[in-house]
C-alpha cells in the first residue's frame, strides 16, 4: 500500500513537473525574440566587433537584462566585488602610434592617409620630401633630371599623365599604361629606389570624399592580418623596407608646402607640355612615424548565475556568443543570425527560467548564462573562461548547450523549416543525446539533423563554435545550428529575414532540454568519447 502510494506520488510529481515545464516554455515569444534581436542587430551596434564600441553596446544590453532578471553576478572585478563582466585583454597586431607631421599638425593615420602595406616604422623619422612628378623616368621624358633623391622621401602622382582627350601621353590607345596599378606602382617605386630614394607618397588622382571611402576601406582590408591573441609578443617589429603612402592631393600639397591648386596646374601643364615639370616645386620636410606592435583590446564575457536548489554545486551551462565580423568594406554586418540569433535565445532562456523561480519552481541545478565574446576571432572567450578562468570549476560542469546561428533555413531543407542541426549531442554523453531526443519528440518534434555531427563532415563544425572549448575538456555539449545561408558574413545578415516562429521553437527546446537536464535526479554521465 505504502509503496503504491509513493509511486502514485512520484507520477504526479513528475506529470507536475512536465506541466510547469511547459508553462515556462511558452514564455519564450517570438515578439521577445524579436524585440532582442531588433536592438542587438542594429546599425547602432555596427555589427559588434571584439572590442568595439557596438560590442560594449551589446554586453550594456545583456547585463542589463541579466541584472533585471534577479541573476547573480559572479564574475570577480578588480575592486574586489562581483559583476556581470568576465573582463580581460586581448592583443591585436596593429599600428599604435602612427602619424606624418608637417610641421606642427599631425596627419590622421586612414584618414588623411594610407599605407601600402603593413608599413612599420618604430621611430619618427625627419625627411625631406622631393617632388618628382609623376615618378616616370623613360626615354623622351624624365621626372628625375637634376633632381637629388639620395635618402630622401619622394612625391609622385599615381599613374600616367593624359593629354586634353584623356588619352595616355606615353603608352598608345589600345595598350595597357605600363605606369598604373601595382605594378606600374612597383615599377616607380624601383625607379626611385635606384635614384637613393627611402620612402615614397603616391597622390592619388581621386578628390577628397572618395580618397577619404578608399582609406577607410583599406583600413578594414588590412585590419584582417591583425590577429587578436591572448598574450602580446615580445618581439618588435622591424622598420620597413620601402615603406610607401598614399595621400590625398590636398594633403601632397600640405606637405610641399604649396597651394592644391599648383599641382594642379603641374598636372594640366605636364598635360600640355608632354615635357616634366618636377623641378618646380621645392623641397620640403615631414616627420613619419608608423610603429606597429600589440595593442591591447578590451573585451568580455557576460555572465549571469541562477542559482540552483538541492543540486545547487552542479552547473549546466548555455551559451552563445554575442560578437559579429563588424563593418567590412565600409558596410556593417549585423549578424542577426550569427550569432544575434543565439545570444537572443539565452536572454529569454535566462527570463523563462528566473519566472519559474519566481513561482517557485526553480531548477535544481544552477545554471550559468553566458554570452561570449571573440569567436569570430578563434572561440577566444569561451577559451579564456575554459583554459583561464573557469568561475565555475569544470569539474562541477554539467554539460555546455551552445546555441549559434538558429534563425534561418539552408538550401538543403529549404522552404522546410521545421528542423534543427544538432552537434556534438553523442559525443561524451549517450544520456545527454537520449535526453535530447526524447524531449524534442515530446515538445517540439522538429527534425534533428545529424549531418553535421558526422566525424568526417569537410565543415568540420564540431570544432567553430564555442561548445568546442567544453567539449575538449569533456564536458558534454550540444550545438544547436540551422546551417550556413547565402548571408552568412555579409551585410544581408539582418533581423528582417529571420524566420521568428522557426526560432522560437527552437529556443523553446533549449529551454525544455535544459530544464530536464537541471531537474533530472542524476547527472548525466560521460560515457563515450566520439571526438
Amino acid at each position: 500500500m505504502k509503496k503504491t502510494l509513493f509511486l502514485s506520488l512520484l507520477i504526479s510529481s513528475s506529470l507536475f513537473a512536465q506541466d510547469k515545464s511547459t508553462e515556462f516554455a511558452s514564455t519564450i515569444s517570438a515578439q521577445d525574440l524579436k524585440k532582442h534581436l531588433t536592438y542587438i542587430a542594429s546599425d547602432s551596434l555596427e555589427g559588434r566587433d571584439t572590442g568595439s564600441e557596438g560590442q560594449r553596446k551589446a554586453a550594456a544590453y545583456i547585463s542589463k537584462h541579466f541584472a533585471d532578471l534577479g541573476l547573480q553576478a559572479i564574475a570577480p572585478q578588480k575592486d574586489g566585488s562581483k559583476g556581470y563582466y568576465q573582463k580581460f585583454n586581448l592583443y591585436q597586431k596593429g599600428w599604435k602610434d602612427a602619424y606624418i607631421k608637417i610641421g606642427n599638425k599631425k596627419k590622421e593615420f586612414f584618414k588623411d592617409y594610407y599605407p601600402n602595406g603593413l608599413t612599420s616604422i618604430p621611430e619618427e623619422q625627419s625627411m625631406s620630401v622631393v617632388f618628382v612628378g609623376y615618378g616616370i623616368e623613360q626615354d623622351g621624358y624624365n621626372d628625375y633630371k637634376d633632381i637629388n633623391v639620395e635618402g630622401k622621401a619622394v612625391v609622385f602622382f599615381d599613374g600616367e599623365p593624359k593629354d586634353k582627350d584623356g588619352k595616355y601621353l606615353f603608352t598608345k590607345p589600345d595598350e595597357k599604361s605600363d605606369w598604373v596599378e601595382r605594378a606600374g606602382l612597383q615599377k616607380k617605386i624601383n625607379i626611385a629606389l635606384n635614384h637613393g630614394a627611402k620612402m615614397f607618397f603616391v597622390i592619388s588622382a581621386t578628390d577628397v570624399q572618395k580618397f577619404t571611402s578608399l582609406a577607410a576601406e583599406r583600413k578594414a582590408v588590412l585590419s584582417r592580418f591583425n590577429q587578436l591573441s591572448f598574450n602580446a609578443s615580445a618581439t618588435a617589429e622591424k622598420a620597413t623596407s620601402n615603406p610607401t603612402f598614399f595621400v590625398s592631393q590636398e594633403m601632397a600639397a600640405e606637405m610641399l608646402d604649396v597651394k592644391s591648386s599648383k599641382l594642379t596646374k603641374i598636372i594640366e601643364e605636364i598635360s600640355d607640355k608632354k615635357e616634366s615639370l618636377a623641378s618646380k616645386i621645392k623641397p620640403s620636410t615631414v616627420s613619419v612615424k608608423a610603429e606597429r606592435g600589440e595593442v591591447p583590446v578590451e573585451t568580455a564575457n557576460i555572465l549571469g548565475f541562477l542559482e540552483g536548489t538541492d543540486k545547487k554545486d552542479e552547473v549546466v551551462l548555455i551559451t552563445a556568443h554575442y560578437d559579429h565580423v563588424g563593418i567590412q568594406n565600409g558596410q556593417i554586418h549585423n549578424g542577426a543570425d550569427d550569432d544575434g540569433s543565439g545570444t537572443c535565445a539565452v536572454l529569454e532562456i535566462a527570463e523563462a527560467f528566473a519566472k519559474a523561480k519566481a513561482a517557485g519552481n526553480g531548477p535544481r541545478r544552477s545554471i550559468l548564462f553566458m554570452t561570449v565574446t571573440g569567436e569570430e576571432k578563434g572561440l577566444l572567450g569561451s577559451q579564456y573562461y575554459t583554459d583561464k578562468d573557469p568561475i565555475i570549476p569544470l569539474a562541477k560542469t554539467v554539460c555546455d548547450l551552445n546555441i549559434d546561428m538558429i534563425g534561418r533555413i539552408d538550401k538543403q531543407h529549404a522552404p522546410k523549416e521545421e528542423y534543427v542541426y544538432l552537434i556534438g549531442s553523442d559525443k561524451l554523453s549517450s544520456e545527454l543525446h537520449q535526453i535530447s531526443e526524447d524531449v524534442n519528440k515530446k515538445y517540439i518534434n522538429y527534425e534533428l539533423d545529424y549531418t553535421f555531427n558526422d566525424p568526417k563532415d569537410p565543415n568540420r563544425f564540431y570544432y567553430r563554435s564555442d561548445h568546442y572549448n567544453f567539449a575538449k575538456n569533456k564536458i558534454p555539449v550540444i550545438f544547436y545550428f540551422t546551417g550556413v545561408h547565402e548571408d552568412y558574413h555579409r551585410p544581408g545578415d539582418d533581423v528582417e529575414k529571420i524566420l521568428f516562429p522557426k526560432y522560437q521553437q527552437i529556443t523553446r527546446l533549449v529551454f525544455q532540454t535544459a530544464w530536464e537536464l537541471v531537474n533530472r535526479e542524476e547527472r548525466i554521465k560521460v560515457d563515450s568519447n566520439k571526438q
